[in-house]
């Protein structure tokens, strides 16, 4: 098993060398996190009130649903006594609260679960009131209304609306864009069920209405797959002809975070201008440019010219992949002479773009298993064109993946500036890859035991030709939380994040604000680290392959009430050394619980210590030593911040305090004697009655039901008790459980060599 990356190369040959065969064989891959999965429904309508259910995963305990957003506020469902009703809330959306997307959470006994999104819009909201898989049973909908629902496995949904002839009717089916599993296909048909439009491929219905008639809306999975996890925002409205179409609003993906440069305009200055398929049309521009266009019709060519001077350095950058779309942006640059006398165009190839590599190795099936399970490149583009000659040059611009394809939605911009350096960050969760071909795609909330670290792989995107080094911070977080960032090194793209709780932080959540830092052009700057999550955890990729996105915040919280199975720290924070000299670093370990194996292989991570040797950390003893050879390393003299990563298998027990509260009630000598008391209760009234005088029969009859039925509630109480106890001791039973041990970061500060 091998941790994912944070020096590839290193990672791999300690990967080799320590085997960890025993990770390989653990059941379960990352202790029990929160999970959000699904809301019903997913949204509502801005200044209202709504009642929302809520599914996941170890939502033990769960309590607040809290929002990216505090326009968007919840409070439980209380049952007739006045008693939170399971898994209910009643959520308001404040008048002030902006359309769009939102992140849902659960606080629970873990921490503040995995986020759902939860959609905002101005539309009337509908859900339908029952099973509506026949056409004769389907859901009746008014125009300017978006439905919620969710598709049953092998079934199709039918939705009835009514239309006048000339009007245009779009329908819009919100899933894989709001976290679901669905890959919808949508039709619109006649009264009678014959299609008339077909959507396959997540896109929109764009129906001019032939005439006054009641139309029928089918929607089903591809595969004709279903259940909760395939749930849809339908949307039904009435758009004004000749008007663009805007869809609903749709999350990031995880390669967006690169987009847009700081500074750039909402909507460019320019637009493409057709006819500009060919030299002979080309439009012309000026340099820098900002352009809007699209890839339309299918298998379109656009062609731009500009004049350009010997000697200038142009960066050439193209969104359209990083707008959410299925395109492959492809650029050809050619210097061109103009034929005289009839005669063509002599051009010569100058520069050829395509995509933006990830800055960091991804794996080889790009979402798992020999890499990190998340991918920052992009098929857009970004490259630097240098101008050899005076003169004139052409730039076509074209889709690889448009050939077959018209979809007038396939949007890019094209920019052409100077040398503007900078950077952009993404962070994710450090995951775990299993040798044995266990490719789990895990979300991994930034939810903290008690002692525990977690690590963040932060990973940057440098801009036209920036390559300073990157410091790390993290603020706002929860008391008795703390961050410290292993920076990013000078022409480097990749950094760590660890996120520390005091073995006694109180229970608590925080919104908190990530950043990285540098100086660009003599400038101090900051830029905004976006954080990245999967959409649904998959514990085997085999047979499903994640959907990564950007998240709207980053949220930090700390369960208050579980601990960490294995705190490692280092015992004096600051060390100091000498160039060439060694160091012993002492270290303290708090075991929680119990581990597969007396040791587990830890590895030193950064700046300047990625290359130490790997070594054995022995969890039952309560502190060990790391000696480091500084000559070995040849670590020059300065500031460095480093820490331990590793990973072991834990005997992970779910809250075995159930079971001592269990055992104390179901073991309760006063239960126990009620239940007696209650028996011979039960059995002298029975007496009595049976020997009771005719007048008083009916008395000691209604005596008897009332002492039978006591007896039954206490008896039943027992039963109730002793059940639970028996299912606390088999949740709380010990189960292998591989994950990722991480040291508090500490100081190494390498002193020169004192002159003599």
């Amino acid at each position: 098993m091998t941790i994912s990356r944070y020096f590839s190369s290193a990672a791999i040959a300690w990967a080799l060398i320590l085997g960890w065969a025993s990770l390989a064989c653990a059941q379960s891959v990352g202790l029990p996190a929160p999970r959000l999965l699904t809301t019903m429904p997913m949204g509502g309508k801005v200044g209202t009130e709504l009642e929302v259910a809520v599914t996941g995963e170890n939502l033990d305990e769960a309590g607040d649903l809290v929002f990216s957003d505090p326009r968007l506020t919840a409070k439980r469902k209380l049952d007739a006594d006045g008693k939170p009703v399971a898994d209910r809330y009643v959520v308001t959306i404040s008048p002030e609260c902006p359309a769009g997307l939102y992140e849902a959470r659960v606080m629970t006994r873990l921490g503040a679960s995995s986020s759902r999104i939860f959609t905002v819009g101005k539309l009337t909201e509908v859900v339908p009131a029952k099973p509506n898989r026949t056409l004769a049973t389907a859901q009746e909908l008014p125009l300017n209304c978006v439905c919620n629902a969710a598709v049953a496995d092998r079934s199709i949904d039918y939705y009835t609306f009514r239309a006048s002839k000339g009007q245009r009717v779009v329908v819009d089916c919100a899933t894989r864009g709001i976290d679901s599993k669905l890959n919808a296909t949508v039709i619109v048909a006649d009264a009678t069920g014959r299609d008339l439009l077909v959507e396959r491929r997540g896109g929109v219905l764009d129906f001019a209405v032939p005439k006054d008639d009641t139309y029928v809306i089918k929607i089903h999975e591809l595969t004709y797959k279903g259940g909760p996890a395939f749930y849809y925002r339908l949307g039904l409205w009435e758009q004004p002809a000749g008007t663009p179409i805007v869809r609903q609003s749709t999350t990031k993906p995880v390669n967006s975070f690169s987009w847009p440069p700081l500074g750039l305009p909402e909507n460019a200055p320019q637009v493409e201008v057709e006819p500009n398929n060919n030299g002979t049309n080309a439009q012309r521009i000026k340099l820098p440019c900002d352009v809007a266009g699209r890839f339309y019709p299918a298998a379109d060519v656009d062609v731009y010219e500009f004049e350009a001077k010997k000697g200038e350095e142009w960066w050439i950058e193209v969104a359209s992949e990083r707008l959410g779309l299925p395109t492959d942006p492809s650029i050809l640059i050619q210097k061109v002479v103009k034929g005289t006398g009839g005669a063509a165009d002599m051009l010569t190839d100058v520069l050829e773009l395509t995509d933006i590599p990830s800055p960091v190795k991804v794996s080889s099936n790009g979402y798992a298993y020999d890499g990190p399970p998340y991918n920052a490149g992009t098929s857009d583009i970004l490259g630097k064109l240098t101008i050899k000659e005076d003169g004139l040059y052409r730039l076509q611009m074209s889709d690889l993946f448009g050939g077959t394809r018209s979809e007038p939605g396939h949007v890019y911009r094209l920019v052409i500036r100077r040398a503007a350096p900078d950077f952009a960050l993404v962070a994710w969760a450090l995951h775990m890859e299993l040798r044995n071909g266990d490719r789990n795609a895990l979300s991994k909330p930034l939810s903290l035991r008690g002692g525990a670290t977690m690590a963040l792989e932060v990973v940057a995107l440098r801009r036209d030709g920036f390559d300073g080094e990157i410091e790390l911070a993290m603020e706002g977080l929860p008391k008795g939380v703390r961050a410290q960032g292993l920076k990013i090194p000078a022409g480097q793209s990749r950094g760590m994040m660890l996120i520390t709780a005091d073995a006694d932080a109180p229970r608590g959540y925080a919104n908190a604000m990530f950043v990285g830092r540098s100086t660009v052009a003599g400038q101090a700057v900051s830029r905004p680290c976006r954080l990245a999550s999967f959409a649904w955890p998959i514990p085997d990729s085999w047979g499903e392959i994640p959907s990564p996105r950007l998240l709207a915040d980053v949220p930090v919280s700390v369960s208050g009430i579980e601990l960490a199975p294995l705190t490692v720290s280092a015992k004096t924070p600051v060390l100091e050394a000498t160039v060439g000299g060694k160091v012993t670093v002492p270290l303290a370990h708090k075991r929680n619980c119990d581990f597969s194996g007396d040791k587990i292989q830890m590895k030193m991570i950064g700046e300047g210590f990625e290359k130490a040797p790997g070594f054995s950390l022995p969890v039952n003893a309560d502190g060990s030593e790391v000696v480091l050879d500084l000559k070995a390393l040849n670590v020059p003299p300065g500031e460095y911040r480093v820490s331990l990563l590793g990973g072991g298998v834990v005997k992970y027990r779910h809250q075995p305090e159930l079971v001592a509260a269990a055992t104390v009630e179901a073991t309760s000598k006063k239960m126990l004697e009620e239940v007696k008391s209650l028996e011979a209760e039960v059995k002298k009234v029975a007496t009595d009655a049976q020997n009771a005088p005719p007048e008083k029969k009916e008395q000691m009859a209604k005596a008897l039901a009332a002492a039978s039925a006591k007896m039954k509630a206490a008896t039943d109480a027992l039963t109730a008790t002793q059940e639970a106890l028996k299912k606390a001791k088999a949740a709380a039973q010990p189960r292998d459980v591989a994950d990722i041990v991480v040291c508090e970061p500490f100081t190494i500060r390498v002193k020169p060599v004192e002159k003599k």
